[in-house]
């Protein structure tokens, strides 16, 4: 078949463990925007959801850190966060692992994948989840990108990713959707921790929607840390999907800076054409 859907959207534990703290129509508006995404998900009629999502020490540390991995499980568990923290109460959700080797195989073709049979889904994974699937039960694909341990993986590699991993979901009969999902400009766990560059997200929101291969590209690890944040490394989930839809635009639906969130909330669909 090939690609149904695909988005990106935020993922901070912020914003289900601290909703009550938020600004109502802050908290509302990206609820709804969420619940907007949700809808189109399921109107796509997706057989499996692939979510990438940016590694945060759940699964992998230091000592074994790989630039890309995919879950290939029966099933998975989450939160691996206290469930009263995240306010995501513990779940198993399915997965496909015939599905995921079959993939597996052929981003491998192209792309150094790494897999693994166990996986703990943390708030990267479970607060997407959470909005888009609430009943848990259309089966999924974990993804993680390094984006916490440098060295990281290149910008054009993770946009290569996204190609490698479109070929594979067009060489396989069941219908896929993509999620990546990631902050923008966050300093998660320091100091500045709440302080969002609202411009800086929403100029490169606007390189993503365009799908401007170039200008996403056009960045350093330093330039983005100085600027965004170590959060800002995140980027690299917003641009697999980019390469996964490459020549394809984007909508972005929703975006807010959200300090008691902390991060500037997001949710963005690309404009793939239907499939029947």
């Amino acid at each position: 078949m090939s690609l149904v859907f695909a988005g990106v959207c935020s993922h901070a534990p912020g914003i289900t463990g601290r909703k009550a703290m938020a600004q109502a129509d802050d908290a509302d508006t990206f609820y709804a925007a969420m619940d907007d995404m949700r809808r189109a998900l399921e109107a796509s009629r997706p057989d499996a959801l692939i979510i990438i999502a940016a590694e945060h020490f759940a699964n992998f540390f230091m000592n074994n850190m790989p630039a890309y991995c995919m879950g290939m499980a029966e099933d998975y568990q989450g939160p691996i966060e206290d469930p009263k923290w995240l306010g995501i109460e513990r779940q198993n959700i399915p997965g496909n692992p015939d599905l995921s080797l079959r993939l597996i195989e052929h981003t491998m073709q192209e792309i150094d994948l790494a897999y693994a049979q166990e996986w703990k889904c943390d708030h990267g994974i479970m607060v997407p989840l959470h909005f888009l699937t609430p009943h848990y039960d259309l089966p999924i694909i974990p993804v993680n990108i390094n984006c916490q341990g440098p060295p990281l993986t290149p910008l054009h590699r993770a946009w290569a990713f996204g190609e490698a991993l479109r070929r594979a979901c067009d060489a396989v009969p069941e219908r896929i959707a993509i999620v990546g999902t990631g902050g923008i400009s966050h300093w998660p766990a320091t100091p500045d921790s709440g302080k969002i560059d609202a411009a800086w997200d929403q100029d490169f929101l606007e390189r993503w929607s365009s799908n401007d291969r170039e200008r996403l590209l056009d960045y350093s690890d330093e330039r983005t840390y100085l600027e965004a944040g170590q959060g800002g490394f995140e980027i690299r989930t917003y641009i697999a999907v980019s390469g996964a839809t490459a020549g394809t635009l984007a909508t972005v639906h929703y975006y807010r800076p959200i300090p008691i969130f902390a991060v500037g909330c997001t949710v963005g669909i690309v404009d793939l054409p239907e499939v029947n």
